[in-house]
């Protein structure tokens, strides 16, 4: 990653000659015994696998953390390292104590995971500012960890990850190398926490690629095997920070150098590295071979919580098919025929009985099982409680060791489960009926209110009033001791420590300047008004339809994986690639046509169309769903490639009915997962205005919605719509100047007539489900466009439009008539060079969404260089200030006055 992060995957003890060799060793392949598959079995070989916790980033709330450790259970999973990078107090200010109300919480957390057979691995990085040979640094570290154990943790790591390789001047005169320091301090802190049974070391060289010179010739990692105590396990993303594939043989490699099997800190879903991408293809690359060969596997996922259902559901598949480690692994492919094999039992391996959980591991099969699971969520009516309280900085009190007792953790704790009500019918009555959880211990009772489907149901998490009044007493002489502030500006924990009551929900604690201007379909503050009911004779205002299990498999596989797209992905970049390669077949001044030729790119563009339709209708069924947590998470993401795709559709149609043979597209052969951005960015590279940034950033509006719009090719049929919809514009902005409407087509003739009349094929009309409510129209070369204005359009409309007397005060529309009898100026061939091309757009002010006008001018602007343009500009009368603000956001800029300029119009240029 970008971001350096760390994967974890472990395995039992290698071949290291210690006392504790009792576990599996590396050497498993086909030469274990029945007797040593037995030893496995009975519970000597510990397995590490669930989640990591350490992208860059906003962390995860308490609340999530908790939905994570009961997912982790039902899946089958064991642990979660907690390891926040942007947990302040985890990295950058890791010598600072937790707060009173950061301890609690942690407390409350580290309880969770124990009630969820979850072991709970605390995390901390040093490695930033730590003066190894400095005895007070090190007792800080000492004291910062006795903090965590009096929480009730018991397992525990130290990171040095992502950090410089020089030692301070003080740690040179004391240690040989980097890597003695490391081990010195981490050797000394595992045996001062008394060699707890877990306890991970991440190195500086945590992968293949950040070894020097190669993983087998590493010092480093020498030293590190050497010298580290055989009972701390060894972090390790594989051959790269993210690797596409993780091998026996790259394992085999560094179990070798490190003595012992390493953890995998697995980075193949993490996407804090590149803000348009997100990842939901199945866990892959990994062969389940590696299980015995490894300690362990701890996913570092994506940022945004809801998003990794797949990612960890997958994970705990793969793992469960191999568990025992007792064979050798039969890689399936992702083809049809690989499901076949599934079914097959091996002999000679155990038990039936045994073997019933130790299936094949397929990652389609994985990602079917977990998308067929994880739609069952979306039609959970649920969100969060995201109002955060603010969290302890540097300058925060902290609780001492001695003083906490944490009373509450020994005390009944009842938790209660609240349902939010789904965004279409916040008073709908819920029918869940409470029912108790069984645990090992009888000391606390969990009611929770259950939905009649076996999934379990996103929750919020909030205790009783009795027994928050327990915890406000505790809080209250804790408080006392140390007197703890909260700092506004740091957020070193999430602490959701505030009442319902007072929470803000996700969309209101959104700041952004689109505000209100939200398209009134499906929108998030419906929460806040009245449901209609319907009446016995009336019919409902909405219906959504319903998110289908193909509408997932669509999503997966536009968000698949670092290094590849899914099936459909692919599918569309190949047609849209060969659409645009063969685009001269139906240009407009094609000379010789082939009919076969040009029936076959028809149907491919229908198709290409189709598939993004698609993804259109998912964009709806999803923004619709029930389930708002997991829509606000992954609302950013599915807008983005909305926009795109929409963009691109717009742009096939164009191609198909005005592109000009001499059309010039970029070329390379580049991967479709080489570039960043995903497959929004490449879609991107793939038009002609790939480098304009700023036309691709379109922001979701901060509540979500269900309203799309489409972008598609002028028609001469259009002509009355366009008309209509510039003189609606053109009239709502005279500020309550009166406008004759003697002559109803004048301010279309004058402000559009020209390039629908002579240039219809750089037009572009935006509508909604009520019609035409916007254009983008060009002409590729001003000048020959002007000839053809002076040879029969001004003609035409002097003959419509009579000339008025100039002698007198002219009415507005008066001097638009005087305007075709008047010789206007040409610019200078200067600035032509430049800009050579003319453009306008507007869009009507009942479009609420900003985005589709950086839409509509990307489409035009794609024509316009599809087809030789270099630059284009637009003229703008001083005196509005609507269209220069909208232009300006549009990217285009005021070209300094020339000479041959006009006197009262702004001429607004963009480079392409």
């Amino acid at each position: 990653m970008v971001q350096k992060d760390k994967i974890v995957e472990s395995s039992p003890s290698e071949s290291d000659p210690s006392p504790g060799a009792t576990e599996a060793g590396v050497e498993v392949q086909g030469s274990v015994d029945e007797h040593n598959v037995v030893v496995e079995r009975t519970g000597r070989r510990k397995f590490i696998s669930g989640v990591v916790e350490g992208f860059y980033g906003r962390p995860w709330t308490m609340e999530q953390r908790k939905e994570l450790f009961r997912r982790q259970q039902k899946w089958g999973l064991n642990t979660y390292l907690y390891a926040p990078k942007d947990d302040y107090k985890h990295r950058m200010f890791w010598r600072e104590m937790y707060s009173v109300e950061e301890a609690e919480q942690l407390m409350t957390l580290i309880s969770a995971a124990k009630e969820h057979g979850m072991e709970f691995i605390y995390a901390i990085s040093p490695g930033l500012d730590i003066t190894f040979s400095n005895q007070k640094e090190v007792s800080t570290l000492k004291r910062k960890l006795d903090q965590v154990s009096h929480f009730g943790c018991k397992s525990f790591a130290l990171l040095f990850d992502d950090i410089d390789h020089n030692m301070c001047p003080a740690d040179k005169e004391v240690f040989s190398s980097f890597a003695h320091a490391q081990v010195s301090i981490t050797n000394e802190i595992f045996q001062y926490l008394g060699e707890p049974e877990t306890f991970l070391f991440c190195p500086t060289e945590y992968c293949g690629t950040f070894c020097y010179p190669n993983v087998a010739q590493s010092p480093y990692l020498r030293t590190i095997g050497e010298k580290l105590l055989p009972g701390i396990e060894i972090l390790w993303t594989g051959p790269k920070v993210v690797s596409k594939d993780i091998t026996v043989e790259s394992i085999e490699e560094v179990t070798k150098i490190l003595r012992r099997p390493p953890v995998i800190w697995d980075n193949i879903h993490a996407n804090d590295y590149d803000q348009k991408r997100l990842f939901l293809g199945p866990y892959k690359g990994r062969s389940t071979e590696l299980i015995p060969r490894l300690k362990g596997v701890l996913t570092n996922p994506n940022c945004e919580f809801e998003t990794n259902f797949v990612a960890i559901h997958t994970l705990a598949t793969w793992y469960k098919s191999n568990m025992n480690g007792v064979r050798k692994d039969v890689v399936m492919t992702d083809s049809e025929d690989s499901t076949v094999s599934i079914q097959i039992k091996l002999e000679n391996e155990g038990s039936d009985e045994e073997l019933e959980t130790d299936i094949l591991y397929s990652p389609q099969i994985a990602l079917k099982l977990a998308l067929s699971e994880w739609l069952n969520e979306f039609g959970v009516p649920h969100q969060y409680n995201s109002r955060q309280v603010a969290h302890s900085g540097v300058n925060s009190s902290s609780v001492d060791v001695p003083s906490l007792t944490a009373p509450s953790l020994g005390s009944s704790t009842t938790v209660t489960t609240v349902f939010q009500q789904p965004i279409m019918s916040p008073t709908a009555p819920l029918n869940e009926e409470p029912h108790t959880l069984h645990k090992e211990e009888d000391e606390e009772d969990v009611e929770v209110e259950k939905k009649d489907s076996d999934e379990e149901p996103m929750e919020m998490v909030l205790e009783k009033q009795d027994e928050v009044e327990d915890a406000k007493n505790v809080n209250q002489i804790l408080t006392k001791i140390v007197k703890a502030t909260m700092a506004e500006d740091l957020k070193p924990m999430d602490t959701d420590k505030e009442s319902l009551t007072e929470s803000k929900s996700p969309e209101m604690s959104i700041q952004e300047d689109l505000g209100s201007d939200v398209a009134p379909m499906q929108t998030d503050d419906q929460l806040n008004k009245e449901v209609f009911v319907p009446g016995p004779n009336e019919k409902p205002l909405f219906t959504a339809e319903a998110l289908t299990l193909e509408d997932l498999t669509l999503l997966a596989e536009l968000f698949y994986l670092p290094y590849e797209h899914g099936p459909k992905a692919v599918q569309m970049l190949k047609e849209f690639n060969w659409l645009r390669a063969n685009s001269s077949i139906v240009s407009v001044n094609s000379k010789s046509k082939d009919p076969e030729k040009v029936t076959e790119w028809h149907s491919r563009a229908e198709n290409f169309e189709k598939m993004c339709c698609s993804v259109m209708q998912m964009f709806t069924r999803l923004s619709n769903s029930a389930n708002r947590t997991i829509l606000y998470d992954l609302y950013p993401y599915i807008w983005d490639i909305k926009s795109i795709i929409s963009m691109v559709k717009s742009f096939v149609q164009w191609l198909g009915c005005r592109s000009q043979s001499s059309a010039q597209f970029l070329s390379g052969d580049q991967e479709p997962w080489a570039f960043r951005g995903g497959l929004a960015g490449e879609f991107q590279r793939l038009l002609p205005i790939d480098g304009a940034n700023d036309l691709f950033y379109q922001p979701p509006p901060s509540m979500p919605t269900s309203k799309i719009y489409s972008i598609r090719p002028y028609f001469t049929e259009d002509e009355a719509a366009v008309y209509k919809i510039c003189k609606e514009i053109y009239t709502e902005g005279c500020d309550g100047i009166p406008f004759s409407d003697q002559e109803p087509d004048l301010i279309g003739d004058r402000l559009v007539g020209g390039f629908l009349t002579l240039s219809p094929d750089y037009g572009f009309v935006l509508e909604d489900e009520e019609g035409i409510c916007g254009y983008a129209l060009g002409t590729v070369d001003v000048k020959p466009f002007v000839k053809k204005c002076r040879i029969s359009w001004i003609p035409f409309m002097q003959e419509k439009y009579n000339k008025p007397d100039s002698g007198k005060d002219l009415s507005e529309a008066e001097k638009m008539m005087l305007s075709f009898h008047e010789e206007e100026e040409g610019l200078p061939e200067s600035f032509l060079g430049n800009f050579p091309s003319l453009i306008k757009v507007d869009i009507h002010t009942k479009v609420t969404d900003p985005s589709v006008a950086k839409s509509m001018m990307g489409c035009l602007l794609s024509s316009l260089k599809a087809n030789g343009s270099h630059g284009a500009f637009c003229e703008v009368r001083q005196m509005d200030k609507r269209m220069l603000d909208f232009y300006g956001k549009l990217g285009c800029f005021e070209v300094a006055k020339m000479e041959g300029f006009p006197k009262d119009v702004i001429i607004m240029g963009r480079s392409l």
